[in-house]
């Protein structure tokens, strides 16, 4: 019975006063829905950059010629070096066939490529078979090369869908005879759609050849811009880095303390850097969205002590009449929770409506997650329970003569 009572008694104050109750409990919803949608924003953004990391390959690890720093994000070299080559590709595949999967040693270059009177230039990237399988790649037609291609020097090609596009039209592409500088080669195959790395690389706008064609035929060269390790596990991606360096450095010739001429990428470091600073960024975002939570708390304690200063008499009469003051800190606490949940309840459903027009018309990489909306709507109870204790303390701690004189 005191809950139903005071439930109803709470129900009827706040709807006595609509605008002051709509307003407080406006205030408490936009906190609730801006922290909503900003640990979706959060959320969708660590996401889709994790993504981007795992779509370069599933357990990667990229050795590269010379040192590497990041520029504008992505990873450039400082310099041309010559010491990686086919034998260390070799090597890491022998000496660390218990944690490598694969092992892809690659050499690419920007080159013109024509086919009839249309001519582009586009990234031609020399590589042995395991190429796709170690960087998530597949075919849209066709086939890939095969190791006989390789070793034979073979002029056969694999092409993305970007040179489709431009160069073919509604041709089709197989079979076809493109150059490559002043090589031909036969179109063996189209790459399936693969978009931009999180090097900012188009894996769209390449041409994939058997390396030994490219390292001869169209380079001429003999060294390696770098090899691709997808190792066996998550979990031995640290491990096998540290023997990766400790192979390369040997076969380097590199003594301690000594810089090394080549760079490793860790794809796990990638990740784990990833969500540090992405855990940080959502952090600091929802601080700055929780000021909002604090504004809407100020307002139902401004409203609950409008309320208390109104209702004096109402207090004092039931005090008169054995109210106790546990019962009227219970009404006034009563009063706070129903508001503040309201208003949660109503930031929770905003926030869910804006972030599925920001996903559907505005393309935002936001994402739902559940157990945000669940902790908000919590922390809303929180609130009113928090801002509503001052005023309902004051409410109970009235005298009941002071009260009725004053009404």
């Amino acid at each position: 019975m005191r809950w139903t009572r005071g439930l109803k008694i709470s129900v009827e104050m706040l709807l006595a006063h609509k605008l002051r109750t709509s307003l407080s409990l406006l205030g408490v919803a936009i906190g609730i829905a801006t922290v909503s949608v900003m640990a979706a924003v959060g959320r969708g953004a660590e996401e889709k950059i994790a993504a981007s990391i795992r779509g370069m390959g599933t357990n990667l690890i990229s050795v590269s010629a010379g040192r590497s720093r990041i520029v504008a994000g992505r990873s450039r070299k400082t310099a041309v070096v010559t010491t990686l080559d086919r034998r260390d590709a070799r090597a890491i595949r022998e000496e660390a066939a218990g944690l490598v999967a694969l092992v892809a040693p690659t050499q690419s270059k920007k080159m013109n490529v024509k086919f009839g009177a249309v001519s582009m230039s586009t990234n031609i990237v020399g590589a042995t078979p395991e190429f796709l399988a170690v960087r998530n790649l597949s075919l849209a037609d066709g086939e890939i090369f095969d190791e006989l291609d390789d070793r034979a020097a073979r002029r056969v090609a694999v092409i993305g869908q970007t040179l489709v596009r431009e160069m073919f039209g509604e041709e089709d592409p197989i079979g076809r005879r493109i150059r490559i500088g002043r090589v031909p080669f036969r179109v063996a195959g189209t790459l399936a759609p693969a978009g931009v790395d999180m090097n900012g690389v188009d894996q769209d706008d390449q041409i994939v050849i058997p390396l030994r064609t490219a390292l001869r035929r169209v380079f001429n060269i003999d060294h390696l811009g770098g090899i691709y390790i997808q190792v066996r596990s998550e979990s031995l991606m640290d491990e096998c880095a540290g023997l990766l360096a400790e192979i390369l450095r040997e076969r380097h010739r590199i003594r301690p303390g000594e810089s090394a001429d080549f760079t490793i990428q860790n794809q796990a470091e990638l990740l784990r850097s990833q969500r540090a600073t992405q855990g940080a960024m959502t952090a600091l975002t929802l601080g700055a969205a929780s000021l909002s939570l604090a504004v809407g708390g100020a307002g139902i304690l401004a409203v609950m002590l409008m309320s208390v200063r109104e209702r004096v008499r109402e207090i004092g009469l039931r005090r008169a009449m054995g109210a106790r003051e546990g019962d009227i800190l219970f009404q006034f606490l009563l009063e706070a929770a129903i508001l503040s949940l309201a208003g949660g309840l109503t930031g929770v459903l905003s926030g869910m409506l804006a972030i599925l027009v920001m996903v559907r018309f505005l393309d935002f990489d936001a994402v739902l997650v559940p157990g945000v909306f669940a902790l908000v709507f919590a922390l809303s109870a929180v609130i009113g329970l928090l801002f509503g204790t001052i005023p309902a303390t004051k409410a109970a701690r009235l005298h009941p003569a002071v009260s009725l004189r004053a009404g």
